[in-house]
């Protein structure tokens, strides 16, 4: 579904822009994309707060316990591997949250923080498509948010896992739009309001 309208209090959510994840050679692989993402990302978090909107910068330090038939990588993750990426110029009043499963809702207090500030919407953006930025949208569609999905302002390092998240997953959980619509829509928002 296309992009319609952003609730009076919507929030922005980016999803594991942290060095150790921009950083890694996988992601370095897919080229200028993820230099697009960043920026998209930036430009979002730059809008929502001009439009004094909460921002949420989510992390990811772990996973979770349960097996899998996939071996994880072991060993301690390198200093640094966590911390957002300075692009994202994190401000006091941001949200931070450190996730420690896909999603960002299952293992932090985010739908706590974002309730008490009266949000009803998020804006999702971030990576990987298919698996943080997936999650974390069906964890906010589940807790009863309105979604919307800056599909322009994600990634993930499997072309095909991006392309059916995009195309299968998302319109069942909101509505999507590029960076610059919903950018565009906040202005139009907050003229009205």
């Amino acid at each position: 579904m296309a992009l319609t309208t952003l609730d009076p209090i919507t929030a922005l959510i980016v999803v594991d822009l942290q060095r150790g994840i921009v950083g890694s050679t996988l992601v370095h692989a897919m080229g200028d994309v993820v230099g697009d993402v960043v920026q998209r990302s930036c430009a979002l978090a730059a809008a929502f707060r001009r439009h004094r909107l909460p921002v949420a910068l989510v992390n990811v330090d772990g996973g979770a316990p349960g097996r899998t038939e996939r071996p994880r990588a072991g060993g301690p993750f390198p200093d640094g591997w966590t911390t957002l990426i300075p692009e994202l110029d994190q401000q006091p009043g941001d949200i931070a949250v450190t996730k420690r499963t896909w999603g960002a809702f299952a293992s932090t207090d985010l739908e706590s923080q974002l309730r008490s500030r009266g949000v009803t919407q998020v804006v999702i953006a971030g990576v990987a498509t298919g698996t943080g930025v997936e999650s974390t949208a069906r964890q906010a569609y589940e807790a009863g948010f309105n979604v919307t999905l800056a599909t322009d302002a994600m990634t993930d390092p499997r072309r095909e896992a991006h392309d059916y998240s995009i195309a299968n997953v998302f319109p069942r959980l909101g509505e999507s739009g590029t960076t610059q619509a919903i950018i565009e829509l906040l202005a139009t928002r907050s003229a009205q309001a």
